[in-house]
């Protein structure tokens, strides 16, 4: 019987023994496992001290300058005739809509919706022209921006 005893003890104290070890590494794993999202809110925090702040938003005036283009030239008894418009865009007026409306079906981006704080957007016929000024004259953003209000942020994404 005492053999049995022994081996029975001894089964006892191994099995202790490996609980022992799986209780060490659980508490390694944890503490490792800290250190590793002390180590991850630190890079956090420091990258957001480093980050340069937000540039001020500009009014361009947008909308305004929407206006001003509907009354220039896509609205009845508009301010410049009809061949001034093609000596402008190089198209007749009826292509222009046909391709706004094609591209507005095609691509989101053209249709005048809201931002998020709840300002309206340019209007598709200013991201057209400007579109159409880049393609045709190869105008810069910047130049685009002078004449259509769009930013160059805008422009891009």
């Amino acid at each position: 019987m005492s053999n049995l005893r022994r081996v029975l003890e001894r089964q006892q104290k191994e099995r202790e023994e490996i609980q022992r070890r799986h209780d060490e590494e659980d508490r390694d794993a944890d503490e490792e496992e800290e250190q590793m999202l002390a180590a991850a809110v630190c890079m956090v925090n420091q990258s957001r001290q480093h980050r340069r702040p937000r540039a001020p938003n500009v009014d361009r005036r947008r909308e305004s300058r929407g206006k001003n283009l509907l009354e220039d030239y896509f609205i009845p008894n508009s301010l410049y005739p009809v061949h001034k418009f093609r000596e402008r865009y190089r198209m007749q007026p009826h292509l222009f809509q046909k391709i706004m409306h094609d591209i507005c079906n095609y691509d989101t981006y053209f249709i005048q919706k809201h931002d998020v704080v709840g300002v309206l957007g340019l209007i598709p016929e200013q991201k057209l022209t400007a579109a159409l000024r880049m393609l045709a004259y190869g105008a810069s953003a910047e130049q685009v921006d002078e004449i259509a209000r769009i930013g160059v942020f805008s422009l891009f994404y």
